[in-house]
């Protein structure tokens, strides 16, 4: 059994400044793209943790290069729009629903066979949600229980995919950019409407790319291609969904100032600063600038007394991945907090409403209500110290540190899964407390 990791409470403030990791999602599309691209890319600041080496480690089965540099750039020599190879062995997407999803967009457009598996998490996550519109553009895949679920396989296609328009009953970076990708194969044009606009890596990255895309509201339409063409380099921005944690640990623990260095501040992610910034949250954003069609920031937090809020409808999408440490956040804040429009988070690594609420009431019993698309978040109430579970979800993991550097202290029984998206975290927090 793995050893549980102790986070004793910090009395004194976080103070420093921090260079966050890359950016997750970007991090999996600058390999990824640049794979199927021609030409050779240096990939700067790119996130080493397990789910983006899953994407590279999938790249380099398909044909392409992906080398580690001497200076820690990562070099990604692309074959080309239409010269992937049939994988001599099954696709392993390891924890990772963006590689395996987005994957599935390219796969379904190749006239070879391929097969993908994944962890035990991955194999409980629900896949019709792309299988059923690659399907309507002609993909074959199959798959267990209905083809819904890994282990999957992509049978050959032979000619182009076809086009279509097609309406998304979910806000999903995923599943939209699983369409876009096959639509860079299809007939003609293929368009998707969300029901709210979530995050734009893909848009944006293609575009650099040589993509022809076209977007109006929560409409996007993508154009088919002969070729893409790469960049030369591509820099990572820090990923704002790691940089939640010390912008919460630095509102909660008095006495704190970090400066946050090179984040990214794309619009459809800063969902997170806009609800910390209702909260009364400290925060202030410097040296704005841009790189690779990527906002980008220095971020200033300060210990702060938080009040409860609600939030829901068109944010969530742009802060889904933030809502268990905006749970923390709420757990220390002065009256309720309600969220709703969330239920996205019962398919994510764990039901996450569920482990949230578990985990949060073992630090203060009575003080988080689920509700079928949300939590109810009775904050300022007195809390103890706690063996937690972390469900093997890094966001689980990081976000119960938090909880615990600033209350009373928590062991986290399967801390190891941090290494999924923020390897060092546990390291920085030590470092900031010395």
């Amino acid at each position: 059994m793995a050893e549980g990791k102790e986070i004793r409470p910090v009395k004194r403030g976080l103070t420093g400044t921090i260079r966050i990791p890359g950016d997750k999602s970007i991090s999996h599309r600058s390999v990824m793209f640049s794979a199927i691209a021609k030409g050779k890319v240096r990939v700067m600041n790119f996130l080493e943790a397990a789910d983006c080496l899953s994407t590279a480690a999938c790249m380099r089965t398909l044909g392409a290069g992906v080398d580690r540099q001497a200076d820690g750039a990562l070099l990604v020599t692309g074959v080309g729009l239409h010269g992937l190879k049939e994988p001599q062995c099954v696709l392993d997407a390891g924890n990772s629903g963006t590689t395996l999803r987005l994957l599935l967009g390219i796969s379904a457009a190749q006239p070879f066979f391929s097969a993908f598996a994944g962890d035990a998490s991955l194999s409980g996550r629900p896949m019709a949600r792309v299988i059923e519109p690659l399907s309507r553009m002609g993909a074959v895949i199959k798959g267990r229980a209905g083809n819904r679920f890994l282990p999957l396989a992509v049978l050959p296609r032979e000619g182009r995919l076809r086009a279509m328009d097609y309406e998304s009953p979910v806000a999903s970076a995923q599943v939209k950019s699983a369409i876009l990708l096959a639509g860079l194969y299809a007939d003609s044009g293929t368009t998707l409407k969300e029901p709210a606009l979530s995050r734009d890596h893909t848009e944006r990255m293609l575009g650099a790319f040589g993509a022809t895309l076209r977007r109006e509201g929560t409409t996007v339409t993508i154009e088919p291609a002969d070729e893409l063409f790469s960049p030369e380099e591509i820099i990572v921005p820090g990923d704002i969904s790691s940089a939640a944690y010390w912008l919460v640990a630095a509102s909660l623990i008095e006495g704190s100032d970090l400066v946050l260095e090179d984040v990214g501040v794309n619009p459809t992610r800063t969902g997170i600063l806009e609800v910390l910034s209702d909260m009364g949250a400290d925060i202030t954003l410097s040296n704005e600038r841009e790189s690779g069609g990527e906002a980008l920031a220095d971020i200033r937090v300060r210990a702060a007394s938080l009040h409860g809020v609600s939030f829901g409808g068109a944010i969530i999408p742009r802060l889904i991945d933030e809502i268990p440490i905006l749970a923390v956040a709420a757990l220390f804040a002065e009256g309720d907090t309600v969220i709703s429009g969330a239920a996205e988070l019962r398919v994510k690594e764990t039901d996450r409403l569920k482990a949230v609420t578990t985990e949060l009431n073992r630090l203060a019993p009575g003080a988080v209500e689920a509700t079928e698309d949300g939590m109810i978040i009775r904050g300022d109430r007195a809390l103890s110290p706690a063996v937690c579970r972390t469900y093997d979800d890094h966001r689980m993991a990081m976000s119960l540190a938090v909880a615990g550097a600033a209350g009373e202290g928590v062991t986290l029984d399967a801390p190891a899964c941090i290494n999924i998206s923020y390897p060092s975290f546990f390291e920085t927090l030590d470092n900031l407390v010395q």
